[in-house]
């Protein structure tokens, strides 16, 4: 027990006294969490912005009550001169033109450079002129369609991307320290003198993990005592606790990663190149930074091999979703059989030193 605390405050000190990796270990994940939270603080879809030429009856006419449902998604702009508007639609300046000629008809121009805000605009007004017909009919509505949203109207942007970037942070330190004290000990030969001293590999593999847990809960404790602050307003479920397990599993399987690196590697610059190529491609494969529906799906097939997209959408599922075990205990097992493997594999490569 001696030798487990001499080797667990040894490895702490080194990390502490490690400026570098002290910040990309801690501070570098929070700086993305306060930067992303504060951007997404506003997760409500632009309003489109459409110049109304001259008089327009199906806007002019709308109900008071209708029009401020309206004002919601769309800023309409009053003005007399049609060829100015579109020549504002065609630079880019408004997202459309609309008003009615001589026949009724009601006419919208629209640019194609933003597809997305065109179709805002022509399904507004497709359901305004729809409207207009039939209370001109003076028949009541057949079918109506009601929606609503299923999250709670307090969900926030921050409920995906804490958990998100709570496991990134947790590959990248877990994998990081691991890899680098293994690279650097065996660099100036203190793994050969541990090696030769009264000192079990069990006390040092358990030091070296007990160091990782505690750095990881560390983590997720500041991750979360910043998302839950009213700012960003993170919810938490209340099965948040099982993070916990899922943390420490997800700490074993990515330093298992940090082993297996390390065990290869011969310089700290060569384990660094190597973690930089495993863990940034992960973390944008996994829905650290964006959600995974917007990838192609040959990307999303390849996603499923990969660890932290697992401890990404379970540590989603209890922080943010309302879930319990049954999303918890998958992602645990996958990890740890995960953390085996690649600790079997980074043993039969393992040398005390590189001579």
């Amino acid at each position: 027990m001696s030798a487990f605390k001499s080797l667990s405050l040894a490895m702490v000190k080194g990390q502490l006294r490690d400026r570098t990796a002290a910040f990309f270990t801690l501070v570098f994940p929070l700086m993305f969490l306060l930067l992303f939270g504060a951007l997404f603080q506003n997760d409500s879809a632009p309003r489109s912005h459409v110049l109304q030429v001259g008089e327009v009856a199906v806007l002019d006419e709308m109900p008071a009550e209708q029009r401020r449902g309206l004002s919601e998604a769309l800023d309409v702009e009053q003005t007399d001169d049609r060829e100015e508007a579109l020549s504002r639609v065609s630079d880019g300046d408004v997202d459309a033109a609309v008003w009615e000629d001589e026949e009724g008809r009601i006419e919208l121009r629209y640019s194609a450079a933003d597809a997305a805000r065109a179709g805002t605009v022509q399904g507004l007004m497709q359901s305004l002129v729809q409207s207009a017909n039939l209370a001109a009919t003076g028949q009541p509505a057949t079918y109506e369609l009601a929606t609503d949203q299923v999250e709670d109207k307090s969900v926030k942007a921050i409920q995906y991307l804490a958990p998100g970037l709570l496991g990134w942070a947790i590959a990248m330190g877990s994998s990081f320290m691991s890899a680098f004290t293994l690279v650097n000990w065996r660099k100036k030969r203190i793994l050969r003198r541990l090696w030769l001293a009264p000192v079990s590999p069990g006390t040092v593999i358990g030091a070296r993990i007990g160091v990782s847990l505690g750095m990881a809960f560390l983590q997720t404790a500041l991750f979360l005592a910043i998302a839950v602050i009213p700012f960003y307003g993170l919810k938490l479920t209340g099965s948040w606790w099982l993070v916990l397990p899922l943390v420490a599993s997800g700490t074993l399987a990515f330093m298992s990663v940090g082993l297996l690196i390390g065990a290869w590697a011969k310089s700290e610059e060569a384990a660094n190149a190597v973690l930089q190529l495993v863990v940034m491609p992960m973390a944008f494969l996994s829905g650290s930074f964006f959600p995974l529906e917007n990838m192609p799906g040959w990307l999303r097939t390849v996603s499923n091999v990969m660890p932290l997209k697992h401890l990404n959408e379970a540590s989603q599922g209890v922080l943010s979703r309302g879930e319990s075990w049954g999303a918890a205990l998958p992602a645990i097992g996958g990890l740890l059989l995960f953390a085996a493997v690649l600790t079997f594999v980074a043993s039969r490569l393992f040398r005390w030193d590189d001579a």
